[in-house]
């Protein structure tokens, strides 16, 4: 939806003045300092200052030492992989602690920024305060007859486990204070074919672009040869500069569907070792968004547009010669079809190619992103497909008689997702929790019964983040950096955030923070039904999004109503995205379904703990608080749980989840911060999701194919 304003349509009111600046002067205090307690001042602050560059001087000798043991300790034939450098984090670990004035009362406290307590280091049991010393000692020797320096002015990372180090299998990551698994070759690498309507960043709508953009990388770096087939989009805005990297292949394939041979072109660019093709045809240009005009209203012709891409992906491993680059990816390939726009693809290698000896070593997997979007038309559209008539059953489907328009309307439609999930050798979806989901009539939109039937190839894989562009250590778009090992850049970006809305600086009031539609889906309503509930538990909210104009309108309501404590953006801003997701303290999350969801991955990697819906891939994603976990035994750290889950859909639960994160935060800042680890220190890498998706190939290949 366009950008309708920056902020809701309410004048701003005058920001109040934070209790951490300094308060007007008494007759006693105006008095000017003299020049000795000037002086005297100056040097505490140069002590000050001297003792930081100590600090960091004494972590970065340690490091080296734990590093040359990691060295040591490898076997020959392995090598660390860099990981003598620096970490990337910036200067978010050499912050001071600050301090800030409560609110309410003029008592000063500690800014809940804190240093991380020793069970959380890394995990190391041997970086102790007594042994800190000897280390540097010893560290003074070794990075003397050190052969590689630092390549990256930055904070180094805690010393990682004695286990993991000496192992030399575990890649540092962006973040400092945790790693991940390291990128594996695969051992039977694979051409694969991603069919997808749209793709990150050339053109998107939703999580489906972020994924065909982002996996396909992690599948190239584990060793798979990837090619990623979408349509060339050229709308008349500035996005269409986006494809001036690719160039014509001079390509054409003339397709039969539509009573006649539509003729489409290859248009091909390299990014990260990724064959991105864009499939080119008029259809594909045109003002407005992806898929409706400049009005919002649908496309009426977007079977035939990706009918198109359906028919030209089928062919493009067979007809682009790709030289200098591997040449042809050939018929042993893996389809993986996203949704309804490209499920014609496991329906035509079926039917068209395997009968006669093409594709006869390809795979097919139908990978469903939201099953509410199904690709349905009247049956009538069947000739159109360009598929044999014989086949017409697999997409067949009659729509029960309390959905027909009148009692003489048979409901026959033909039905691209059922057609897609029929023939396809698997079926994939986007967590396990939808997976399952999509088997039961609440959720199945109509198709749980063949999903069922199929339930025995039918598998969830959750999606995963880009941690170079979600890096909160890293953001430009943010105030300040931070990580595990220094919190007060946190409270920096809140701080920020709350004087770019408008909103009183106050550190010791949970920020809650939405992004996302305004519609039926996202739950946006519950907020507003619970808002008067939240208000009574001295809080602030911020909410980022666009689409129905009562909700919207609620918003500029409620920005009257509470302008203290209520921020509404009606828009959508990636970088106001990342700013609110650094900055607010909680994360609303109540959405009716969500197949994975995104929004509280992004979240948790910033230290922002989730309050969702326990639906589809929210469920998966993040683990329910337990507030009996005992966070100062090392071994319960990690069970603390990362958000908070609420089971009903229902005004009464979201408010009851939220109260008890406020209870938290407000209460428990020791149980709070574990929380925040626990939640940063996790995983998140399209590395990781890779290696699942590469297991799901792998049953592919070993199985027979489902239709011939």
């Amino acid at each position: 939806m366009t950008l309708k304003s920056n902020k809701c349509g309410n004048a701003l009111p005058p920001k109040k003045k934070s209790n951490n600046l300094a308060m007007k002067s008494t007759a006693t205090d105006s008095e000017e300092l003299s020049s000795s307690d000037a002086e005297i001042l100056a040097q505490i602050a140069a002590i000050k200052a001297e003792n930081e560059a100590l600090k960091r001087d004494l972590q970065a000798k340690v490091s080296t030492v734990k590093k040359t043991k990691s060295a040591n300790t490898t076997t020959t034939n392995k090598t660390s992989g860099g990981n003598n450098g620096k970490s990337r984090a910036t200067a978010a670990t050499e912050k001071e602690s600050k301090t800030t004035t409560s609110e309410k009362g003029g008592k000063v406290e500690p800014a809940f920024a804190g240093e991380l307590p020793d069970v959380y280091v890394g995990g190391d049991s041997e970086y102790t305060v007594e042994n800190a010393a000897k280390e540097a000692a010893a560290a003074a020797a070794a990075s003397s007859s050190s052969s590689s320096t630092a390549t990256e002015k930055s904070t180094p990372a805690p010393p990682t486990s004695s286990s993991s180090a000496s192992s030399g299998s575990s890649t540092s990551l962006l973040t400092p204070g945790f790693e991940i698994d390291p990128i594996v070759k695969s051992e039977s690498p694979k051409n694969i074919v991603f069919v997808t309507s749209e793709v990150a960043p050339w053109s998107k709508t939703g999580g489906l672009a972020d994924v065909c953009g982002s996996l396909p990388q992690a599948l190239v770096a584990r060793g798979h040869r990837v090619m990623v087939i979408a349509p060339r989009y050229l709308n008349g805005t500035k996005s269409d500069k986006l494809y001036e990297g690719a160039f014509d292949t001079c390509v054409k394939s003339k397709l039969g569907c539509f009573e006649g041979l539509q003729e489409v072109g290859y248009f091909h660019q390299i990014k990260n070792g990724v064959d991105y093709v864009f499939v080119d045809h008029p259809s594909y240009h045109r003002a407005g968004s992806l898929y409706s005009d400049v009005t919002n209203k649908t496309y009426g012709d977007n079977q035939f547009r990706y009918t198109l891409l359906a028919h030209a992906a089928c062919e493009a491993p067979l007809v682009l010669p790709f030289e200098n680059t591997g040449g042809r990816y050939g018929d042993d390939v893996v389809f993986v079809a996203n949704d309804w726009h490209a499920g014609l693809v496991p329906l035509l290698v079926a039917s068209k190619y395997r009968p006669h000896n093409v594709y006869g070593n390809a795979r097919t997997i139908c990978a469903i992103h939201n099953i509410a979007h199904q690709g349905v038309e009247p049956n009538t559209t069947f000739p159109n497909l360009g598929v044999p008539g014989e086949w017409y059953s697999a997409l067949e489907y009659q729509y029960p008689e309390w959905m027909r328009a009148h009692e003489l309307d048979e409901g026959k439609v033909v039905n691209i997702l059922k057609g897609a999930i029929a023939t396809s050798d698997r079926v994939l979806t986007v967590s396990e929790g939808y997976a399952y989901e999509i088997t039961t009539p609440e959720g199945g939109k109509g198709l749980e019964g063949l999903l069922a039937a199929r339930s025995h190839r039918l598998n969830g894989v959750a999606n995963g983040i880009d941690l170079e562009e979600w890096n909160p250590s890293d953001d430009k778009d943010c105030a300040a950096p931070y990580s595990i090992l220094d919190f007060s850049g946190k409270l920096e970006c809140k701080r920020a955030l709350q004087r770019e809305m408008g909103l009183p600086e106050r550190d010791d009031v949970p920020v809650l923070g939405f992004i996302g539609r305004l519609d039926w889906q996202k739950g946006p309503d519950l907020i507003r039904d619970a808002l008067g509930a939240l208000m009574n538990e001295d809080c602030q909210v911020i909410m980022l999004g666009s689409g129905l104009t009562e909700l919207e309108e609620w918003m500029k309501w409620a920005e009257g109503q509470y302008p203290d404590r209520f921020r509404g953006w009606v828009g959508f801003s990636i970088p106001m995205a990342h700013r609110i997701t650094a900055g607010v303290d909680i994360f609303l999350m109540p959405s009716r379904f969500e197949p994975c969801g995104l929004n509280q991955l992004y979240s948790m990697r910033y230290g922002t703990l989730p309050v969702a819906h326990a639906t589809g891939g929210l469920r998966d994603t993040i683990k329910q608080h337990n507030p009996f976990a005992d966070i100062s035994k090392p071994e319960e750290v990690g069970e603390v749980g990362t958000g908070w889950l609420f089971d009903n859909m229902s005004t009464q639960d979201f408010i009851e989840a939220t109260k008890w994160s406020i209870h938290v935060f407000k209460e428990k800042k020791d149980v709070w911060r574990a929380m925040q680890v626990q939640a940063m220190t996790q995983d998140l890498s399209w590395n990781k999701k890779a290696a699942e998706w590469e297991q799901i190939f792998d049953w592919a290949k070993v199985d027979p194919p489902h239709c011939t």
